[in-house]
């Protein structure tokens, strides 16, 4: 079974930084590139960064110079370090995998407070 489970979410205050981790298993994690979305109250899921098998990076342009995605393969693990959060960040962040097939993690909650 293929599960994907993140974790790190919680409530900040505007300007603060917190560190999203998605541990995955069932998959040969090394393979998949990784990533990480979000979806707003009343928004469509958007993408904010995902990493290569080969760590490549790409980022959204609202959170690049902020946000971090990184991997640890040994660790099955993919981390979005966040930092100078913003209000607009509020949302549910999403782990997902793919390379072929795609997986989703349950999602955790991420609020900012201003």
């Amino acid at each position: 079974q293929v599960q994907l489970v993140e974790s790190g979410g919680g409530l900040v205050q505007a300007g603060g930084s917190l560190r999203l981790s998605c541990a995955a298993s069932g998959i040969i994690f090394s393979v998949y590139v990784m990533g990480w979305y979000r979806q707003a109250s009343g928004k469509q899921r958007e993408l904010v960064a995902r990493i290569s098998s080969g760590g490549r990076t790409v980022y959204a342009d609202s959170v690049k110079g902020r946000f971090t995605i990184s991997r640890e393969n040994a660790k099955k693990t993919v981390y979005l370090q966040m930092n100078s959060l913003e209000p607009e960040d509020t949302a549910v962040y999403y782990c997902n995998a793919l390379n072929g097939a795609e997986y989703w993690g349950q999602g955790t909650l991420v609020t900012v407070a201003s």
